[in-house]
């Protein structure tokens, strides 16, 4: 749980109406986070991404792998920071990590807030019509922090576990949920889950997911 990317970026413009756009990352050594994110980082939307509860997006590789091998043509451009996520890291998947995982990353401390809910600014990105479609039926999102402890992150700071509340419900689980493929279980996990964003709370609570 080692990692191996670090990515921040410049308001920039996409698709034909030139929507204001933070997914265009670049690869940088060492982050300075506060509770809003990666300091001088731009998230242009902030209903969608950014903020408290999406403070940093953090983006799985064997995501990435998952989506090479569906889209061949696109091995050129799906590599880390291409999602527009700002953390990657080794041995980490919407399988292994958990709402309200609390970690120590360099001299921050973290806490799994969501998943990420793609839009379509990744199609446009990729020029792929169907490729937002893709990452959400696989439950290949990515998931957001919010940022406990503010401090710096540098390459190759490991991913170390503190605390996890809610050991069965992983990222997919959660994602089952959202995407109403859940069983009575699960959806009853993430109603109660500590550390989850408040608004998945509410929707869940009114039933409006």
């Amino acid at each position: 749980m080692k990692i191996i990317g670090l990515y921040t970026g410049k308001l920039s413009h996409i698709g034909e109406k030139r929507s204001p756009t933070g997914i265009y990352k670049q690869s940088v050594d060492k982050v300075t986070v506060d509770e809003l994110g990666i300091v001088g980082d731009i998230q242009a939307d902030k209903r969608f991404h950014g903020g408290v509860e999406k403070a940093l997006h953090q983006y799985a590789l064997s995501s990435y792998e998952k989506i090479i091998k569906r889209y061949p043509l696109l091995h050129k451009q799906a590599k880390p920071g291409a999602i527009g996520e700002n953390l990657s890291a080794t041995a980490m998947n919407e399988h292994n990590v958990c709402i309200g995982d609390i970690y120590n990353l360099g001299t921050a401390i973290l806490q799994v807030s969501s998943p990420r809910i793609p839009c379509w600014k990744i199609d446009a990105k990729f020029k792929q019509p169907d490729l937002n479609q893709f990452i959400s039926l696989h439950r290949l999102n990515g998931w957001y922090y919010r940022v406990l402890q503010p401090g710096e992150i540098t390459i190759k700071d490991e991913f170390l576990l503190q605390q996890r509340p809610n050991a069965h419900l992983t990222i997919d689980t959660m994602l089952k949920v959202i995407y109403a493929n859940a069983d009575e279980q699960s959806i009853e996990l993430a109603t109660t889950a500590i550390g989850l964003d408040p608004e998945w709370q509410n929707r869940l609570q009114k039933n409006t997911i």
